[in-house]
């Protein structure tokens, strides 16, 4: 194979990441095989019924999760969730709030406010030196 061929194609597993699958959800034939560009493209411009389905209903991947739920991957982790949810889980969590969600939401809320700050801190020293 040569690397022209090796950059077109990518892993299973990547292309889940890059959908926001979970892997393991999908079906055989996808995790057995290798995903061209052009085959990634085409799952995502006119997604099959299986993957409409998993990106609607789950399981999601934990960065999906995190990102549905508005806390970081660690704070996941913190609050005991390892494994993939559905949407149906992820909605539960939303309306239950649980202690560590809301904490966990806060401190997400915090730690981007102060990368705004940072950003800002940074623009205005670049802009006064030059």
């Amino acid at each position: 194979m040569s690397s022209h061929q090796t950059a077109q194609s990518m892993k299973p597993a990547t292309a889940a990441k890059k959908l926001g699958v979970y892997l393991p959800a999908t079906p055989a034939a996808f995790q057995e095989g290798v995903v061209s560009r052009a085959e990634l493209n085409e799952l995502q411009a006119n997604p099959p019924e299986w993957l409409r389905e998993l990106q609607a209903k789950g399981p999601h991947p934990r960065p999906v999760v995190a990102a549905k739920l508005g806390v970081s991957i660690a704070g996941l982790a913190r609050g005991g969730v390892t494994e993939p949810l559905t949407t149906e889980q992820i909605e539960e969590l939303k309306r239950e709030l649980p202690e560590w969600l809301e904490k966990e939401r806060t401190t997400q809320a915090e730690v981007r406010k102060e990368t705004v700050r940072l950003k800002n801190l940074k623009r205005e020293k670049e802009s006064g030196q030059g």
